[in-house]
């Protein structure tokens, strides 16, 4: 949401443990590994400007899975984001528009930043499985149910949930068939429960905190990531402060939340989508939707002010965290991209 504003810098106690503790051995394992953020969460119209992607290649990312339409949207703004994305993406040498895992590596061996796009929430599909063909044959390769709240195909985490419609179904069937990431991020728990067992690929929460540490609707229950964890799929870490605690992007209050998960589920489950956002130009076709749709983010639950996100420079600040605190480098790889890596190649091929 253009409305919430990013953060401003990292935990700086993480930043001298990036400088004393693990200097050389951080920068090492940095540059070695595969670096995967599950979700960036700034705004997507045909004016936003994708230079802004420099923030993410800068910091060393080597994917980005990129957000082209969610349920404030119709389908029509999701088609014309598409449009606009693909040309832009089509006109630069740093920036590789990817649709298989051998496109990902393709693009790092030349030096370029890999992108793929996402959906948050199926009512921009206007419950058509053809429509859902069509995002796919554009570059869309991760899509969840509902955005907050319920949709034709789902429950939302902020709604009464009523789980999986026959269209929500169809489109888990269609999405394992396709190789589209099935994504549970800001459904509800029935809803993510019900795709978890339906679907025959791995599914991910892209960009979800367990609520076990921040107890807030958007936060997964340890039920649902353990159930993530048996189909194979993979838990994004959310940097929003929000969700973190209050208001709280520390680089080590991220580390709790992966430490918790990695305790929870295991280091084959445990990923960062960070949903990090910057101020993107704005048109009033935003406007006229935010003003339309604010029951998309309930006033207890998000009480105002401005809300900020640890950046992308802060995932080198989390490694040297997590290895500060003990763990292992081929588990600290993994967080940071290798098990998000190896789930889009079983789902994409």
């Amino acid at each position: 949401m253009a409305s919430l504003a990013p953060g401003e810098t990292g935990d700086r106690d993480a930043g001298r443990a990036a400088r004393d503790i693990a200097g050389n051995q951080v920068e090492s394992l940095y540059a070695d590994a595969f670096v995967w953020d599950a979700h960036a969460g700034f705004e997507s119209w045909p004016t936003t400007d994708l230079r802004n992607l420099g923030i993410w290649k800068d910091a060393g990312v080597d994917f980005l899975s990129v957000n082209v339409g969610y349920d404030v949207q119709s389908w029509t703004d999701t088609i014309r984001v598409l449009a606009a994305f693909r040309r832009w993406f089509d006109a630069s040498d740093d920036y590789a528009l990817v649709g298989s895992i051998a496109d990902v590596r393709a693009a790092r061996s030349a030096g370029r930043m890999a992108v793929a796009f996402d959906l948050e929430g199926m009512n921009v599909l206007d419950g058509s499985l053809d429509l859902l063909h069509l995002v796919h044959s554009l570059g869309v390769r991760q899509i969840l149910f509902a955005y907050n709240r319920n949709s034709v195909a789902g429950g939302g985490c902020h709604d009464e949930d009523t789980g999986l419609t026959d269209f929500g179904r169809a489109a888990v069937d269609e999405m394992n068939a396709l190789g589209i990431l099935v994504d549970c991020s800001h459904c509800g728990y029935r809803t993510t429960m019900e795709a978890m067992e339906l679907s025959s690929a791995p599914v991910i929460f892209s960009h979800s905190n367990p609520r076990s540490l921040r107890d807030h609707e958007r936060n997964i229950r340890d039920e649902q990531a353990r159930a993530c964890a048996a189909t194979g799929g993979v838990v994004g870490v959310n940097g929003i402060g929000l969700f973190l605690g209050e208001d709280d992007i520390r680089t080590s209050t991220m580390a709790d939340h992966v430490e918790y998960l990695l305790d929870l589920v295991g280091p084959k489950h445990v990923g960062i989508g960070l949903d990090y956002f910057f101020e993107s130009d704005i048109d009033a076709s935003f406007q006229e939707a935010l003003a339309a749709n604010e029951d998309f983010w309930p006033r207890e639950q998000y009480p105002g002010g401005e809300i900020r996100c640890a950046a992308p420079s802060q995932l080198r600040e989390l490694a040297a965290e997590l290895l500060r605190r003990g763990r292992r480098t081929s588990d600290v790889r993994a967080v940071l991209g290798g098990n998000f890596l190896r789930v889009a190649e079983a789902v994409w091929g």
